[in-house]
């Protein structure tokens, strides 16, 4: 089967679905969007495996949903069957201030869907 391959559109689409707390609330939505193989480069400095971060973020959506902005997304493709997005996301932290994150991910189409292989934050050491 040939598939057309990614566009920016589509994968900042499935990206910012995770930004929602009705995915993250959504177990059976996590898996669909997550590989099994799944892994997260945490902007903690921690690593995460699909179960875990599952786990996390169900229990995160019951909690009071904060704002995280987006933005300046990119979509590389890497194979032909994998692409890297790359963005930038800001949050209002409990004292006021923005935490501002890099973030890069992959997506792998696994022949049906596209699902997020890999995933990483690394903290923006605000300049501007």
């Amino acid at each position: 089967m040939t598939r057309v391959p990614a566009n920016l559109d589509e994968i900042r689409g499935l990206e910012e679905a995770l930004h929602r707390p009705d995915v993250r609330g959504s177990k059976e939505a996590l898996e669909k969007l997550l590989a099994i193989d799944f892994v997260e480069f945490g902007a903690s400095g921690s690593v995460y495996a699909r179960d875990e971060i599952i786990s996390s973020l169900v229990q995160e959506a019951t909690d009071e949903p904060d704002q995280l902005i987006a933005k300046n997304f990119s979509l590389t493709t890497i194979s032909k069957d994998a692409v890297l997005l790359t963005y930038e996301s800001q949050r209002r932290q409990n004292d006021g201030s923005m935490r501002c994150v890099l973030r890069s991910s992959i997506w792998k189409h696994n022949g049906t869907d596209w699902q997020m292989l890999f995933h990483q934050g690394t903290i923006k050491n605000r300049t501007d």
